[in-house]
């Protein structure tokens, strides 16, 4: 009687444990995706930076200019795009409206022009190429930066790791919104989206300001786009929920960390990285934010226009995204018995299921 009872109780143990351990195995999927994805885009965008058509000017009119370019363009092999241009004022002009790179003014005393506010890892590279060059005249080069980044900004990639907190900041708040607000009315939820994107922009504008000092001016700018990229991805990722359930934070990492993070030029600009990560650029919503900043901050708005185009598009993205999901939220409940209840348990069960789901998309998140 005794071993008839252990063997019947033992049999719900063990089917309870193979049922956890199937559903620990079946969300072991995301980690693993995850990790093929971050490994993919970070490594294939960051682990062999070479310049590739990298623009740089050689000032000067003379045939020696002239030589000279032609010289650096046949070795460079496609690496640099070198032009010439007539005179310094022409070369600064090119350095400030972010056409150029770098320009080197050959002579006694050789000179490079370079603006680290539009990519210090840019000019760094331009920098080691015209240091080789200097070399072969016997001569030091001196080295001008026309468009520095402010002091605070020691690594000249403030702006970058302000556009990963801005990034985490949102789609870590879709996890909630989406999972734990799940059962809320739609336009609750988009109201919720749109306060913590206010929220998010002011915290990444209290960082980039009075707390870490990364930029020293255009502070109110600097929020409008902080706020226009917060609410683009906000709204995208709580429409998405709608869709993705569960596997939203991993779409969202897809889009906001995967391929955001790795094509906004915030470490290397598109001319040292491969080309499928600089034709993101040109269109990506970080690039649209790292590039939006830098202009509006250091470079008297030059390209300002274009990259908040860029981030209005993304943000018109979400509410599409977010009508989407309110239609397609209309016709399941349409679809549902009017008068149909579920059982307290049911309910129970329910919400047991939704929390488990926020928590795990919430840990994913982080």
């Amino acid at each position: 009687m005794s071993a008839g009872t252990r063997t019947a109780s033992a049999t719900p143990g063990a089917a309870w444990t193979a049922g956890a351990l199937r559903h620990v195995l079946g969300h072991l999927i995301t980690p693993l995706l995850m990790c093929l994805g971050m490994g993919l885009a970070y490594l294939g965008a960051f682990h062999a930076p070479q310049p590739h058509d990298l623009r740089v000017d050689v000032v000067g009119s003379g045939p020696g200019a002239q030589v000279l370019a032609q010289t650096l363009h046949d070795k460079g092999a496609g690496a640099l795009d070198i032009r010439t241009v007539p005179d310094r004022d022409e070369a600064v002009a090119a350095l400030r409206d972010r056409s150029s790179f770098g320009a080197y003014l050959p002579g006694e005393r050789p000179e490079l022009l370079v603006a680290s506010a539009s990519s210090d890892t840019s000019a760094m590279a331009v920098e080691k190429v015209f240091t080789k060059v200097a070399a072969g005249q016997g001569a030091p080069l001196k080295v001008t930066d026309v468009a520095p980044v402010s002091e605070g900004d020691a690594t000249g990639q403030g702006i970058f790791f302000l556009l990963v907190a801005v990034s985490i900041g949102s789609y870590a708040s879709v996890a909630v919104i989406g999972g734990a607000g799940a059962v809320l009315p739609l336009r609750i939820r988009a109201l919720l989206a749109s306060g913590m994107s206010l929220v998010v922009s002011l915290i990444g504008t209290a960082f980039a300001g009075p707390v870490f000092h990364l930029v020293d001016r255009g502070l109110g700018g600097l929020w409008a786009m902080s706020w226009l990229y917060a609410a683009g991805i906000l709204l995208i990722g709580v429409g998405l929920h709608t869709f993705l359930k569960r596997w939203t934070t991993l779409g969202m990492m897809v889009l906001f960390v995967m391929l955001n993070f790795t094509s906004s030029g915030g470490i290397y600009r598109p001319e040292l990285q491969p080309g499928f990560f600089g034709s993101l650029h040109a269109f990506w919503n970080g690039a649209g934010f790292v590039e939006g900043l830098r202009g509006h901050v250091y470079f008297d708005g030059q390209g300002l226009g274009r990259n908040v185009i860029v981030l209005v598009a993304w943000l018109l993205v979400g509410v599409v995204t977010m009508a989407a999901a309110g239609r397609a939220e209309g016709v399941r409940r349409r679809a549902v018995a009017p008068g149909a209840v579920p059982d307290g348990e049911a309910a129970s069960r329910k919400r047991a299921g939704a929390e488990a789901e926020t928590e795990m998309e919430e840990a994913v998140a982080v």
